[in-house]
């Protein structure tokens, strides 16, 4: 019977969901060896070491930084190939800040690198007079007035202050200055700028240097942020492309958009052009609108009778149904609210085209509309979120520990929880583009998507609540209270319990739900080894698309998941850590 089929597969669901809590489902870890994790991981020490491990793929870099960085890798070039620091400088940029590039080539052929960085070794020999002919502005100046880059042409100091002015307010293109003669490739350095430019334009080039390092190094990008001067160096070749500035920002190394996983930077370029462009436009229009027969212009009817009037200068009377001259109708054709003639050429078929295009261009809007609409809400809720945390740590937190008789940093554990939140409420957003574009005829991933999403949104709103609500009961209270231990345990619990399912939920959803294939409709496991037999919460073996699954309960384990709140408790314990309940 049908019935008996469906709750076959919402027992299915739930017992692939309690696995995946747990940490049975096999949907592969980054090294392809083991299970994703959900038991009880939430000990300090390795709480500490993951976020080693997060922090390990790139360094946050302030302005000092940078150009103690920059500083460090002229003097190693200047000591190795014993040049001077300015052209080192300038090999150094020519060559993108890469130090092995620039060892590699000069040591290849250092003839052809200075020819073409336009490192001259020896200038031009001139022979002196006491004066020498300016070729920018065909004068002759004394000998002291002149100057020369190291290709030995002269030109006076005023034609080269102009020149070197002008290129500096042009823009970055100036640390790559040519001599102004034109058949001349010598390269002018950081050395002759401060002899000839204005302090202005010495502090611009002085910029110019500094961000060309970030600019230009393919391992390192400024933080995308508005005002924000860090710069990220990243480790190339990681998998993982989240980046978290010393600002607070949270962006996307790759791409520079704001984080995004699960999904990747191809997904969210086109949800961020969809969002953006006016194809949704059209589908409202083509849904909600009609043209107008002689003018052509699109006309929404919300309410009224049948007779349609265009706008001026049109002023053409229709009706809506049929799109007919209204003068052809009357009582004879249905009177104000029905057109007989629309209807007979519905039977014979002569709107069918059209109407199929309205009805897929309105299911299309509808569906986009579903998703938009939720990814946005969810977008709404981490910025009130952030403002929230921004409260608690500002006033709440001095307020609560007065109340609590407790140092502040006892209440580390609050600012955890809504960190936490804040980054839930981003992953659960991006997961809303995930499933706008998860394929329609995939059903059982679209069907273990879902019902994954549900109990991330689930999850999510107890911990918001333990943290809002709960904890709003204590920092009104008039004293200390016996049960802010007990609410400490709970609310880190759920901390830890949160961020445990959300980051097994990222990592299953960017392998593509790999591990759930297509049998019947129903999510099976496509790994049999990775989801074992065993008893479920009423003693008996259940199954998913054929294949056996165990949950926590089952004695090889060494935890048990409370049906509460999820939470992954010792085998020891009779009565949940978090909520309380018992097993």
């Amino acid at each position: 019977m049908d019935s008996e089929d469906d709750m076959h597969d919402a027992n299915d669901l739930e017992s692939l969901d309690d696995d995946f809590y747990s940490g049975e489902t096999g949907m592969g870890s980054d090294d392809g060896d083991g299970d994703y994790e959900f038991g009880n991981n939430a000990s300090d020490d390795s709480d500490d070491g993951n976020l080693n491990r997060q922090q390990e793929n790139y360094t946050v870099l302030s302005e000092d930084d940078i150009r103690q960085r920059q500083e460090e890798d002229i003097t190693r070039i200047s000591t190795v190939l014993s040049i001077e620091r300015d052209h080192a400088c300038i090999l150094l940029r020519h060559y993108k800040w890469d130090v092995d590039k620039v060892h590699e080539a000069w040591f290849a052929n250092e003839e052809s690198v200075r020819q073409t960085v336009g490192l001259y070794e020896n200038p031009v020999a001139r022979t002196f007079s006491r004066e020498l002919l300016c070729g920018i502005c065909f004068e002759r100046h004394p000998c002291d007035r002149m100057c020369a880059a190291s290709c030995g042409h002269f030109f006076c100091y005023s034609c080269w202050r102009g020149y070197v002015s002008t290129s500096i307010n042009d823009g970055p293109g100036c640390l790559m200055l040519r001599c102004p003669d034109p058949p001349c490739g010598a390269i002018i350095g950081q050395n002759m700028i401060n002899l000839l430019a204005s302090n202005e334009d010495k502090e611009k080039y002085s910029r110019y240097i500094l961000r060309s390092y970030i600019e230009d190094n393919i391992t390192s990008k400024w933080c995308p942020a508005p005002g924000c001067e860090y710069a990220v160096d990243f480790v190339m070749g990681s998998v993982n492309f989240d980046v978290s500035c010393n600002c607070s920002h949270n962006f996307c190394w790759n791409c520079t958009e704001e984080a995004h996983r699960p999904v990747d930077c191809t997904m969210v370029a086109k949800w961020i052009l969809k969002n953006s462009a006016e194809s949704e436009n059209m589908n409202w229009i083509l849904a909600n609108s009609k043209p107008c027969p002689k003018c052509k212009r699109p006309i929404e009817k919300n309410q009224g009778c049948m007779h349609i009037t265009c706008t001026p200068p049109c002023k053409f009377e229709f009706c809506w149904l049929c799109l007919g001259a209204w003068t052809d109708h009357g009582e004879r054709t249905g009177g104000f609210y029905a057109c007989n003639r629309y209807e007979t050429a519905k039977q014979e078929g002569e709107y069918d085209e059209a109407e199929r295009r309205r009805e897929m261009a309105k299911n299309s809007l509808e569906r986009y509309t579903h998703y938009y609409e939720r990814w946005a809400t969810n977008q709404s809720s981490r910025q009130k979120a952030l403002q929230d945390l921004q409260n608690m740590q500002n006033v709440q937190l001095d307020k609560l520990s007065d109340t609590q008789s407790q140092p502040e940093s006892q209440m580390k554990f609050i600012t955890e929880a809504w960190l936490q939140i804040v980054e839930c409420r981003r992953v659960l957003k991006w997961t809303y583009a995930y499933g706008y574009y998860l394929p329609e005829n995939e059903h059982g991933k679209r069907q273990f998507f879902e019902y994954l999403q549900g109990e991330a949104e689930s999850g999510l709103e107890r911990l918001h609540q333990c943290a809002e609500k709960e904890l709003q009961t204590f920092i009104d209270s008039s004293g200390p209270s016996k049960d802010f231990n007990d609410f400490r345990t709970k609310l880190a619990g759920l901390t830890s319990v949160t961020r445990n399912y959300f980051e097994n939920l990222v990592r299953a959803l960017e392998t593509g739900l790999n591990d759930v294939g297509e049998s019947g409709n129903q999510p099976t496991c496509s790994r049999s080894s990775s989801i074992k037999s065993g008893k479920g919460k009423n003693g008996k073996t259940r199954t998913i698309g054929g294949t056996t699954s165990r949950s926590l309960d089952d004695g090889n384990h060494s935890h048990w998941s409370c049906e509460s709140c999820t939470f992954a408790n010792t085998k020891s314990s009779m009565v949940c850590q978090v909520c309380h309940r018992r097993r």
